[in-house]
């Protein structure tokens, strides 16, 4: 058995003192481990550069609603839609008024429509519209490269720009507010054959678009992930901490049971907020707020 008192005196170290050190827990720990996964963890699935072909731990163009780096095949297309049934705030109103409205499905919802097209091999013409403040989003994603034995992960480059009020400079109110221009990017990896991770940092311009006279910015990080728990089932979760600038409200998140089948993907959503575009998860969410909706999307190929 070696002497590690020696060894200790050695390095001129006092045992002692790890004992007594303070143990200080940070709050980037899940960041600092979600890097660390993006690292150490080995692909189960090979991946290859063929975007038809099966990413099993992959079944959608989104986590909830971020972006994630599933490529669409050229010349093919997806639906996406989404509900945020907003009638019901599951953090504030008593459990008889959620039941009384069908616990938020009877009520009102915030609606987005979305259908993305691959115009070429890797790259993706995306147009959404959201009966929230009415705005229409025009985004591209470009698949760099998929994860496999060259890459250890994968990389798509998002571009867009949204615009309320149907695509119109001035908003409902009739102040004139610009458009919201986003540029980011999104890295995946697979950890074994039951998650898959993904980290998004994306910069949005015009956030505060009223009541200043310079337009604010905001860049945030999203991070999510998705938990396998049957062959064609999973767990799904996100958030989108602001990393700087303008960062009303709080950081949006949202959790979310997901069913793949065949070309369909549903998801059943818990989220603190109604918005779905970039712009609108840049200015973040309501606070002591909770919304049930769901997600519903179709493959074309």
């Amino acid at each position: 058995m070696p002497d590690f008192r020696s060894i200790f005196n050695t390095l001129r170290l006092d045992p002692s003192l790890l004992l007594e050190a303070p143990v200080t827990r940070h709050s980037h720990a899940v960041l600092f481990a979600l890097v660390l996964g993006f690292g150490l963890a080995a692909p189960a699935f090979a991946q290859t550069d063929d975007d038809a072909a099966l990413r099993p731990l992959e079944p959608d163009f989104t986590v909830v609603n971020l972006p994630t780096t599933l490529p669409l095949p050229m010349g093919a297309g997806n639906f996406h839609l989404t509900h945020r049934f907003v009638g019901v705030n599951w953090r504030q109103d008593d459990f008889s008024t959620i039941a009384s409205n069908a616990f938020g499905f009877d009520g009102p919802a915030v609606i987005q429509l979305e259908y993305r097209i691959a115009v070429m091999k890797h790259l993706e013409a995306i147009v959404a519209r959201t009966n929230f403040d009415r705005t229409i989003q025009f985004s591209a994603k470009y698949d760099a490269f998929h994860e496999g034995e060259s890459h250890p992960f994968g990389l798509s480059g998002i571009v867009s720009v949204e615009g309320q009020n149907n695509f119109h400079r001035t908003n409902t109110s009739g102040a004139d507010i610009g458009y919201t221009p986003a540029l980011g990017v999104v890295l995946s990896r697979t950890l074994g054959g039951i998650a898959a991770v993904y980290l998004d940092p994306i910069w949005v311009h015009n956030t505060q678009p009223i009541g200043v006279g310079d337009k604010l910015n905001t860049f945030y990080v999203g991070l999510g992930g998705r938990l396998r728990i049957a062959t064609s089932t999973f767990v799904v979760g996100e958030v989108s901490p602001r990393a700087s600038g303008y960062r009303p409200g709080d950081a949006e998140f949202a959790v979310a049971l997901e069913k793949r089948v065949g070309g369909h993907v549903f998801s059943l959503v818990v989220a603190n907020t109604q918005a779905t575009t970039y712009g609108q998860l840049a200015r973040g969410a309501n606070p002591q707020t909770l919304y049930i909706g769901f997600n519903l999307a179709r493959k074309f190929y």
